[in-house]
């Protein structure tokens, strides 16, 4: 009757060797460790920044517990944080001797010491918010205001070529704040550029004036179309950050809207706070030109003669020199996609770029003009531009183009990388900034884990005294639903914050409640005169259906907390939904293992230990269920 068959104990043991795995990490405290990443296209982390970073510290006489590889980053782990400093220092100064001219990002960060047999099997400890690891907050305006000045400045541009392809004369195109200004010396010009402008640009509202003895039309954003301007804006601006802050390996960044003209950025583990706002502004614009190839350019690239007007000199990714024109055809606005591939006729490593209808004009036009020329693309970043490649024009350009050459698969996926990320939609000014210490950090984790510590003590407590052997049974079974949420959230990669470790003491008393309903339940059975065997089968079965719906309520309630949540509350909501999943299986599949394993083999049980059962006056008291 009470008896698991092997297939369930054999889950229970998978589940259990499973959990504890990946729990396993989270006892693992954290290092300090000093982390370099590139700032430039240029500048690549690898075995020879390892080496470099190496020799910097043995000569220095700098003890690291570990200095490593890690994605596109070196880190350094140290014993102390007395170290870490001293480490940085020396890393900041063999690497960046210049810091206005820097190719490294040299940041304070905190790694896990988790052994390498535990990350080789994936296992990773939970990652931690701002509030318990420490870290940066930053708290971002968006210039909203530029961003449609330059939205009405496109538009210009717009009309501009729109008009002279419809051949429409006029006398001037301006603009005057967010508003574009048309002149026209006849109505019929004024009536027919009025007429292009409404069907063409459905964004626009047209105001027609007199202007002395011109005719003035007055073109500005519908209000509903600034709104999605601004909208665009700030996703792109968060897209951006996101690109820039990813490259740096920075744990769980946290990049979010709040309100309509702001973001809120915060980078657990990053403790320097001028390095942070260094991340932050890594915003890149991208250019497209053409490459000068006239006498005088080469005559400059071989240092005999001067660049020439109009032309600028900058340096290709290998560090040669390339004379390239000052005269834009397209920005890093125009482009919408940039994906890394293969050409399909050579099978040479590719990148495929998209822009937009403008950008696509423009190309085509530059193109067919410019057949078989070198054509730049130049990326700057912090005001310094670089050519990341000038391939040669091959045919007419559209929408859609490809980038190919010398290129290995790993530069062409850096190369759609930095494409994508393009720069900022709009300016960012940081007004709000605040940097929690590690020390912090780690008194926020002693006392949400002594909170949980504490209400786990109080919960076993009573139910051993209350229940007897069965509250053992449930001590345990809470027990395995703690290690059993602690696995889930380290596997799903989970932020713990503070109201996350709220939600798990809250997950503890809630989880005991439903092996509450299962002792009370074989109590009633034992009191209604039910055999020890079938008072157990009977009070799992019966209180099965009960805790099924109280728990389906209570979830109902965390996934309205997880879909309508931020910030916080969105915190508390994946702990509480992932506590509830995990304590239907400890609380009622695995305590009647432990059960079925203790009592199910008897077959003359007479007793069970469940505490004092009560019976009603003139009851029979056959059973003692004191054990």
């Amino acid at each position: 009757m009470n008896r698991y068959p092997a297939w369930k104990f054999a889950i229970i043991v998978i589940a259990l060797l499973v959990g504890a795995l990946y729990a396993l990490p989270n006892f693992f405290p954290e290092a300090p460790a000093v982390q370099v990443s590139s700032i430039k296209s240029s500048a690549k982390v690898d075995a020879s920044t390892l080496a470099r970073v190496q020799e910097v510290l043995g000569a220095a006489s700098i003890p690291a517990d570990l200095v490593a590889l890690e994605g596109n980053s070196v880190k350094a782990r140290f014993a102390s944080t007395d170290i870490q400093l001293k480490a940085k220092d020396a890393i900041q100064k063999a690497l960046v001797p210049d810091p206005a001219d820097a190719s490294y990002v040299v940041a304070l960060n905190l790694v896990s010491r988790s052994p390498a047999w535990l990350s080789a099997m994936r296992a990773a400890p939970m990652y931690l918010g701002l509030d318990l690891r420490g870290g940066v907050h930053f708290m971002l305006q968006v210039d909203m205001q530029t961003a449609l000045s330059k939205k009405v400045e496109s538009l210009a541009g717009d009309i501009r070529t729109t008009l002279r392809e419809k051949n429409v004369r006029h006398s001037g195109i301006s603009r005057s704040g967010q508003t574009i200004e048309l002149r026209f010396r006849d109505a019929a010009s004024a009536d027919a550029a009025k007429a292009v402008i409404l069907d063409q640009f459905t964004d626009l509202l047209v105001a027609t004036s007199q202007d002395g003895s011109d005719i003035k039309l007055g073109a500005s954003i519908k209000p509903e179309a600034a709104r999605r301007v601004q909208e665009q804006a700030l996703k792109q601006n968060i897209t951006t950050l996101h690109n820039r802050i990813n490259e740096l390996g920075v744990n769980e960044p946290v990049i979010q809207q709040q309100g309509l003209d702001r973001i809120v950025v915060q980078l657990p583990g990053v403790q320097d706070t001028a390095k942070a706002k260094d991340i932050l502004g890594r915003t890149a614009t991208l250019e497209l030109r053409m490459v000068d190839e006239s006498s005088e350019a080469a005559a400059g690239l071989t240092g005999v003669g001067a660049v020439p007007f109009g032309s600028e000199r900058f340096l290709e990714r290998d560090g040669r020199p390339i004379i390239v024109k000052k005269q834009v055809i397209i920005s890093g606005d125009s482009l919408t996609d940039a994906q890394p591939g293969f050409d399909s006729q050579t099978q040479q490593p590719k990148v495929d770029l998209t822009v937009d209808a403008k950008g696509g004009r423009i190309m085509r036009d530059v193109s067919r003009e410019n057949l078989k020329k070198r054509m730049a693309i130049v990326l700057f970043e912090k005001s310094k531009g670089q050519v990341l490649t000038a391939p040669v024009i091959q045919g007419e350009l559209g929408n859609r183009f490809q980038i190919s050459g010398s290129m290995t698969v790993v530069e062409a996926n850096d190369l759609a990388l930095l494409l994508r990320a393009g720069s900022l939609a709009a300016p960012m000014e940081i007004i709000e900034e605040r940097t929690i210490g590690p020390s912090l950090g780690a008194e926020n984790i002693a006392k949400g884990f002594n909170s949980v510590a504490w209400g786990f003590l109080a919960v076993v407590f009573f139910m051993c005294v209350y229940y007897m052997l069965f509250g053992v049974f449930s001590s345990v079974a809470l027990a395995v639903n703690l290690l059993l949420l602690v696995a889930v959230l380290s596997m799903l990669h989970a932020t713990l914050t503070l109201p996350g470790m709220a939600a798990m003491a809250l997950v503890l008393g809630m989880a005991i409640d439903a092996n509450v309903l299962i002792n009370e339940r074989v109590r009633e059975e034992l009191r209604g005169g039910a055999s020890a065997q079938a008072a157990i089968h009977a009070g799992y079965d019966r209180a099965w259906a009960t805790i099924l719906d109280s728990n389906v309520t209570t979830l109902i309630a965390g996934l309205a907390l997880l879909a309508f949540g931020s910030g916080p509350v969105r915190g508390f909501a994946v702990v509480h939904v992932l506590g509830i999943l995990t304590s239907m299986f400890s609380g009622v599949f695995f305590s009647r293992g432990l059960v079925n394993l203790w009592y199910g083999r008897q077959k003359k049980l007479k007793t069970v230990s469940i505490g004092t059962v009560w019976l009603p006056p003139g009851g029979s008291t056959t059973v003692d269920s004191a054990g």
